[in-house]
This record gives structure tokens, C-alpha cells and sequence, in this order.
């Protein structure tokens, strides 16, 4: 009896485990890329002390805006092939300090490094800002007034 009720405790624990392992997947769509300096990446003693050559010129990272239901991510890769489509809707997890992302329905994800995260409220109100500032008139140079033109003296003539 004991060892049914263990069974029974440890299948039904089971797939909380494994999903909790896994992480739940969220999806967002990316809407933005751009190519920016990598952030550094600090492994270890042992990589410190190994012979690898110091990079003369920085690598070039792709740096993504990916925005979610409630949060916008700015990610960046860690390579400069870490690419991923824009403007389609992509599954991904948050992994300690990175995010996860899984691209075409692919058993493997990339990580990436967040750079910044704000919440999509208040992105969508800075867009708005934005695309109301970009569709103003320009406002008059300082210093340059309107003044109405002088009356015509023809009479004076």
C-alpha cells in the first residue's frame, strides 16, 4: 500500500518537475535589430590563464527588441550568428540571467544576454511619443518672430 501511494506521489510529480526544468515558454514577436557591441562575457580563471589571442577589433552582436504580452526585452547575442527572424512570433524562456529562445519550432534554443527590460505599457508610451513628436510641425527657430507686414503708404507718394 505504501509503495502504491509512493508511485502514485512520484508520477503525478513528475511532469511538475520536468516542466519546471524546462521552463514554460512564452511568445513574443521581434521587432527591432540591430548590430551592437557584444557585452563581455567573463568565464573563468582557467579561460583567463588559456592561450586564446585578445580580440583586436570588437565583434559585432545582433541586439533584438522582443516584445512580449506584458514585458519588452532588448537581448543580445553573444555571437555575431545568433540571428533570429524578424517580425514572427517566437517561443521563449527566461534562464537565470538569460533568455531562451526557440526558434522554428527547433528542439535547441539560443541564449541570449538581456541588456534591458521595461514593461509594455510604458514602451507603447514611449512609441506613442515618439510617432506623435515625428509627426509635428517643426516648431518656429528661436528668435524668429512674426510680425504682420507694414502698412502700404501709397498714399504718401
Amino acid at each position: 500500500m505504501k509503495l502504491t501511494l509512493w508511485l502514485i506521489v512520484l508520477l503525478g510529480a513528475l511532469p511538475l518537475a520536468l516542466a519546471e526544468q524546462v521552463g514554460i515558454y512564452q511568445q513574443g514577436t521581434v521587432v527591432r535589430m540591430r548590430m551592437g557591441d557584444c557585452l563581455s562575457f567573463h568565464h573563468g580563471f582557467m579561460t583567463a590563464l588559456g592561450g586564446r589571442p585578445p580580440q583586436l577589433l570588437p565583434e559585432a552582436c545582433p541586439e533584438y527588441t522582443l516584445v512580449s504580452e506584458k514585458v519588452v526585452y532588448v537581448i543580445v547575442g553573444k555571437t555575431s550568428n545568433q540571428l533570429i527572424p524578424l517580425a514572427d512570433v517566437i517561443d521563449f524562456r527566461l534562464h537565470g540571467s538569460e533568455l531562451a529562445v526557440r526558434v522554428d519550432d527547433g528542439k535547441h534554443e539560443i541564449k541570449f544576454s538581456i541588456r534591458e527590460m521595461i514593461l509594455r505599457a510604458e514602451w507603447d508610451m514611449v512609441q506613442r511619443h515618439i510617432a506623435e513628436q515625428l509627426t509635428a510641425p517643426p516648431p518656429p527657430p528661436p528668435g524668429d518672430i512674426d510680425f504682420p507686414p507694414p502698412p502700404r503708404n501709397d498714399h504718401l507718394r
